[in-house]
């Protein structure tokens, strides 16, 4: 009798950092930062946390590495494109990428050692401001107006009680809004009934117009 011949079993994927830190960020999508221990990592990869440690220093070294992921998601703005609109497609691209990632937003400028990819965003940032024209303390200015805007802005957009869709937004406002007496609070009841009420609202959308705000009056500034 001819025996079966069994598959061979799967090729068991090497460790290596990039799979680490891609496995510490989406731990952090799902969990949260907080959860996230070398421990319950070298579970999720079915390595013991020792293991780990061929690959990364230690926890903060897996910080530093899962934050330069999250840069490297982020638009590098392209050195010959005009300033204003580099500056706004990098702040719409870093806005999607923290949507995706919110525990990175109070570590984005917190890291001590960055990697390459943080490296090389903020140099592009600074690249295409000075090639644009500013000085360099001008140019110092804008980058943190722009990135206290946009982790501000991230910052609230992950935290307000809003839901994912219109009718969702909508369902919130209404309730609260039953809650809040009229005649007590009259300008609160006015924005909540005549803009987040109104079809088609989307809180996401403020964030352009603020971004138009900054970038029109750092032109003024730098003219």
């Amino acid at each position: 009798m001819v025996r079966p011949i069994k598959p061979a079993p799967p090729a068991r994927v090497p460790l290596s950092r990039d799979r680490i830190l891609a496995a510490g960020v989406a731990f952090a999508d799902e969990h949260g930062i907080a959860s996230l221990s070398m421990r319950k990592l070298g579970e999720v990869l079915g390595v013991e946390a020792m293991s780990l440690y061929n690959h990364v220093a230690n926890k903060d070294e897996l910080l530093d590495g899962m934050v330069d992921v999250v840069f490297g998601e982020i638009l590098v703005p392209p050195g010959a494109a005009d300033w204003k609109s580099a500056m706004r497609e990098r702040a719409q691209s870093a806005r999607q990428a923290l949507g995706r990632h919110p525990w990175a937003i109070a570590l984005m400028s917190t890291r001590t050692s960055p990697g390459p990819a943080t490296l090389r965003h903020h140099d592009a940032v600074i690249g295409s401001l000075r090639a644009a024209g500013f000085t360099v303390p001008l140019a110092a200015h804008a980058f943190s107006l722009l990135d206290s805007y946009i982790y501000g802005f991230a910052l609230q957009e992950a935290t307000l009680p809003f839901g994912e869709t219109e009718e969702e937004t909508a369902e919130v406002a209404r309730t609260m809004l039953a809650e809040v007496p009229a005649d007590t609070y009259p300008h609160l009841t006015e924005l909540t009934v005549e803009h987040i009420l109104r079809p088609g609202y989307d809180y996401g959308d403020e964030f352009a117009f603020g971004i138009d705000l900054i970038l029109d009056g750092l032109e003024r500034d730098l003219a």
